[in-house]
């Protein structure tokens, strides 16, 4: 049986949709599922998913709006977690969907479990993606900006950031 059959017999629903014949074969969890799946693939001795190489967010937003008219998504983040298992010498990669902005309100950032107490190199790696992308890790033991000052505003890696003309009196550009 395969790994998704596996994880779709096991988690149901939870398990959203799946491309395994790229490079980079991959999962998509829904967010509710997240912290169960993850767990799973750490702790299952077939498969010792135990080193998390890296969490990353993609900003699925077209600000021009002439070019947002000939896309075919929704705004929305993509959270992706790349997985490794040093002992079974495989990989695997997790994504989940969030929307931009936590109820479409804009400025509430999207939400979604820590997962530091599965992988202890999370804590590093949602604080990054806290501080550049703007999503909340639920649950998160220290979630605070690790690139960009305490009081910067905003997250420089979405696609609509506007980057400040001064910060405290000193002129950028």
């Amino acid at each position: 049986m395969s790994l998704v059959a596996d994880l779709k017999k096991k988690f149901g629903d939870k398990i959203l949709a799946e491309k395994l014949d790229v490079i980079d074969p991959w999962i998509e969890v829904s967010v509710e599922g997240l912290c169960e799946v993850a767990t799973y693939l750490k702790d299952e001795p077939s498969l010792a998913f135990d080193m998390l190489n890296c969490i990353t967010a993609v900003d699925y937003c077209e600000p021009d709006p002439k070019k947002a008219k000939k896309v075919d998504w929704e705004p929305h983040l993509e959270v992706v977690y790349h997985l490794s298992s040093t002992t079974r010498k495989h990989t695997l990669v997790l994504k989940l969907m969030l929307p931009r902005w936590k109820n479409d309100q804009e400025g509430e950032l999207p939400e979604v479990s820590t997962v530091s107490g599965i992988w202890s190199t999370a804590d590093w790696h949602e604080r990054e993606v806290y501080d550049l992308s703007g999503v909340h890790f639920v649950g998160h033991p220290n979630l605070r900006r690790i690139l960009c000052p305490e009081d910067w505003v905003g997250y420089p890696l979405r696609k609509d950031y506007e980057m400040p003309l001064d910060y405290h009196g000193i002129r950028g550009r």
